[in-house]
């Protein structure tokens, strides 16, 4: 009894934090209580019914399959319990979703007893998560003549599971609640530095916006007990930075509904509104949940006499209410009429929200119950050899004749399933998709597990190239909750199928690479559709999506994905870059220029980015790329030359091949399939037969931008303009400056270079400007520490074998050691260099950071608040995003260098030089 004993003594210490017993997914411990319940004088037996009741996970847990083993025994009359009747034991059976609980429902339903068959079939009738080997007993029952079989398939077929689901209310009313003013980041939602308590929904949910802020939507809860909230982002878009499905389930476990009263802690049906929308990748999470993403649009421009934007000192133009969404606002939404009321007045026409496939995904309760649920539909047709009945909303497919194709929609045409045989779509048809390569980080990874446990996934589906488990959040420090977290992740997605960074069995070193590097390596094809687990699944080859957990684990489960082809937004380059100019100055200017253009409004936004750059490879491009999430894209595709492209392909193989030279590989050769798809699309490439993906010069995009070259003339460096008197204009990533802005004397606390948006060429500017440093001044003195990470294990050992490495060395204070991790986050930093392990480190912000209310100067991706740094008292902590040359001399100096100083400190370095393509990149 000792497993049940520390249960007991974890469900005290729970309490001691306000919080309810964990939820069970264990096999022993749930063992150990129906051992319990079955004993009529069993001390715990009361407890023990609640908790295998009411708190056991389903899904393909081992709890899971503890529990539906016993409900078998109940309805067989094997075990007796006067509390769970065999028909209490099938409505329990019909609330854990798929796995052993089918398994149990078919060999109830397939069995001798017709009473209980008959009962067993009904259950079965409602569900949707069965696989192969659940739909292969179905079929052959039915192949032999089982009526029950018959009755489940034709059930199936007229897709009854979701038509006799109740029908979604024709008004919703809301109360809202403004969570901030401005983009509101998943930050806000679901904290960084809070990602190891993701997994256990109760405990992570209290990291939510602040405790005043639970506190006032559990006082409007009660005073509109007959309402939903409505979480806001006034002036802003919800839900922008990353994918975090955890953002989304904690705003249902604060203001949504209890998806099962057998499952504590799992909600959905959220709502959440931003003037300017949501974000796409977060858009996608709320339809995983069943929820509902509005688009207020309850600020407008400002427009004078001759309709033109009014303008504030700064050029912005000047927003003035629409209508008011003040906190404790009752609002309708109506579900035919598809508007929101304020009372009788009607406010904004919101049919985006409530498309055919939305209301599909609201009334059924996610969007995955919708894509399991298609897949059985098929199959039962398939079996009785029918049509399709036509259930579900038809897709949306949209063709243009005479109208070409961009990038992106002839990936989606490549790899669309169920289309209309021979029919070419353009933007905005929606499209099943055949998925390439999945990528699932560490901080989500656990979240995406329980996703792939609760829809019954036991094995990566067959028709993905590659899958990658990184280790690169929480690289940083091997403290015990990362010791307690990451090997059982690590174990769990290795026996799925996907190659590990760790190795469980301690064959190969444990690798801390980062998720986004090491997915553009394996991406092996620029026709590839990836999906990764951070909104950073941005590769130079192919088109990515950054997915929530849950998407992730649908992917990895199915092969597929399903969501609107996007409209593209040209964007090609003109002049000369200047020699003393890094590409990471042309990325931002590529922001300022676009907003410059269009009067603020960021053409980028929810579309793809088709960045025609051609002559930079595949590690250099992606630092466009990679920004593409900051510029809030829902993704971009790199155009590249065919030369240029075949390079890129060579150097994936090389790293390819050093992972499967270090024992990553599995027992079904995964990753040298990669290296032989490369050559053979290398192969395609030089012989003519397939040339590199371009668009059809008659495409059609949404907008156009011309990046005037010439134009950058300095570094330009994203800043959070924390002091804006405009609360809505800070921490936006849309404030890009010149370094001259700065005039050479804003102090820098902290210099960081890492994160994805930094290549080989970074590591090697920064050896480059130390010699220099040395050369000029006689030695190298930091006025502000310099933190270096890395993002690959390669780029070390490529940078030792070409000696850049020891450079390094020579001048730093610190070197990480992976025989001896660091078991803490450092709190303090001397002024020096620290050559710290590979992964996200700082950028990541859930266990180092810089000191609070530091000015901190970063190649980073993240200037949100609180992300890289915290606010002090009386000092608000800023993260400010440059060039690599730009962080290490502002390091060296203690404050921003002067256009002049810059100048000097990068002469005959080989700072990443950009050309553009001589010719245009279109078929």
């Amino acid at each position: 009894m000792n497993t049940y004993k520390e249960y007991l003594k974890e469900i005290e210490e729970r309490k001691a934090q306000g919080l309810h017993p964990k939820p069970i997914d264990g096999a022993e411990l749930l063992s150990e209580i129906i051992s319990q319940i079955k004993d009529e004088n069993n001390e715990h037996r009361a407890q023990s019914l609640n908790f295998f009741i009411y708190n056991t996970i389903p899904g393909t847990t081992s709890a899971a399959g503890e529990k539906a083993n016993f409900l078998k025994e109940i309805i067989l009359g094997e075990s007796v319990v006067s509390e769970i009747t065999p028909t209490y034991a099938f409505e329990l059976l019909s609330h854990m979703k798929g796995g052993p609980s089918i398994r149990v429902l078919l060999d109830l339903a397939l069995g001798n007893d017709v009473a209980i068959a008959t009962e067993a079939a009904k259950v079965l009738k409602t569900q949707v998560y069965l696989y192969e080997a659940d739909t292969d007993r179905l079929k052959e029952a039915f192949e032999n003549g089982n009526p029950i079989a018959k009755d489940i398939i034709e059930s199936y077929a007229k897709a009854e599971f979701f038509t006799k689901l109740p029908e979604i209310a024709e008004e919703i009313k809301v109360v809202t609640y403004i969570a901030g003013e401005g983009d509101i980041s998943t930050d806000l939602l679901s904290p960084g530095n809070q990602a190891h308590s993701r997994s256990d929904r109760e405990l992570h949910g209290k990291c939510m916006i602040s405790p005043e802020a639970q506190e006032e939507i559990k006082a409007l809860q009660a005073q509109h007990p007959d309402k939903s909230v409505m979480l806001i982002a006034e002036k802003g878009t919800m839900g922008v930075g990353s994918s975090r499905m955890s953002g989304v389930n904690n705003v249902a476990l604060w203001t949504g509904k209890q998806a099962s009263p057998y499952v504590p802690f799992v909600n959905f049906a959220p709502i959440v509104g931003g003037t300017n929308g949501i974000s796409p990748i977060f858009l996608t999470t709320v339809d995983v949940t069943g929820g509902i993403g509005l688009d207020l649009k309850n600020w407008v421009k400002k427009l004078d006499a001759n309709g033109e934007p009014v303008r504030n000192e700064n050029g912005d133009p000047v927003l003035e209410e629409a209508y008011s969404v003040a906190t404790g606002t009752v609002l309708t939404i109506n579900t035919k009429t598809k508007k929101l009321y304020n009372g009788d007045e009607e406010l904004i026409d919101i049919a985006k929200a409530f498309t055919p496939q939305k209301m599909e995904f609201i009334k059924a309760g996610g969007s995955y119950a919708i894509v399991f649920g298609k897949k059985i539909q098929t199959f039962a047709a398939k079996t009785l050899g029918i049509d399709i009945p036509l259930v579900f909303a038809p897709s949306k497919e949209i063709s243009i004749e005479g109208q070409g194709l961009t990038a992106v929609e002839k990936i989606f045409n490549r790899n669309a399933v169920g289309v209309t045989p021979g029919k070419v779509l353009h933007a905005g048809s929606d499209v099943r998709v055949e998925v390439n390569i999945v990528g699932s980080q560490d901080t989500t990874g656990l979240m995406t597990a329980q996703e792939l446990e609760s829809m019954a996934a036991t094995v990566i589906s067959p028709i993905v190239d590659g899958a990658y488990q990184s280790g690169c959040h929480t690289a940083s420090v091997w403290d015990k909750k990362a010791q307690a977290n990451i090997p059982k992740l690590m174990k769990f997605m290795n026996d799925f199928g996907l190659i590990t960074a760790r190795d469980p069995k301690g064959v190969y070193h444990a690798m801390t690479d980062v998720i986004h590097k090491v997915l553009n390596d394996i991406t092996i094809d620029e026709w590839a559709i990836i999906i990764g687990g951070d909104s950073h699944t941005r590769m130079s080859k192919g088109v990515a999506f950054g997915a929530d957990s849950g998407t992730v684990a649908l992917a990895l489960a199915t092969g597929e994905a399903s969501m609107p082809i996007p409209e593209s937004v040209k964007v090609t380059f003109k002049g000369d870059m200047k020699g003393y100019m890094d590409f990471r100055d042309v990325v931002h200017a590529t922001q300022a220029q676009m907003l410059h253009k269009f009067g603020g409004e960021n053409v980028f936004q929810g579309r793809i980015i088709e960045v025609h750059i051609g002559t930079l490879t595949a590690d250099q491009a992606f630092t466009f790329t990679d920004w593409t999430a900051e510029m809030k894209a829902k993704a971009s595709i790199c155009i590249s030359e065919d030369d240029t492209l075949v390079e890129s392909l060579e150097i994936a193989k090389g790293r390819i091949q050093i992972m499967i030279d270090k024992g990553m590989d599995n027992d079904k050769h995964v990753l040298q399939g990669l290296i032989n798809k490369a050559d053979k699309r290398i192969a395609e490439i030089k012989s003519g037969e397939k040339p590199a993906l371009t668009p059809d010069a008659n495409a059609k995009y949404y907008a156009e931008v011309v990046v005037d070259l010439d134009l950058i003339a300095e570094p330009m460096i994203a800043d959070p303009d924390v002091n804006n008197k405009d609360v809505s204009k800070r921490y936006t990533h849309d404030t890009i400056r010149p370094l001259s802005f700065y005039g050479g004397d804003k102090k820098v606390d902290l210099g960081f270079i890492g994160s994805c948006m930094v290549h080989k060429g970074d590591m090697k500017i920064l050896a480059q400007m130390l010699k220099n440093v040395e050369a000029q001044n006689g030695k190298v003195e930091f006025n502000a520490p310099l933190v270096v990470a890395p993002p690959t294990y390669n780029i070390v050992d490529e940078l030792k074998a070409e000696g850049d490495w020891e450079v390094l060395q020579r001048y730093s204070g610190f070197e990480f050691d992976d025989n001896a991790p660091k078991g803490a986050a450092r709190t303090e930093y001397e002024n020096m260099l620290y050559l710290e392990r590979p992964g996200c480190n700082l950028c990541m912000g859930n266990q180092e950071k810089a000191a609070k209310g530091d000015t901190v100067m970063a190649t980073s991706t993240r200037l949100f608040q609180g992300r890289v740094v915290e606010d002090a008292e009386g000092k608000k902590g800023e993260s400010l995003l440059s060039s690599t040359p730009v962080v290490v001399l502002s390091t060296i100096l203690g404050r921003t260098p002067t256009i002049a100083e810059y100048k000097t400190a990068v002469e005959g370095i080989n700072l990443t030089q950009f050309a553009p393509p001589h010719k245009q990149l279109v078929q």
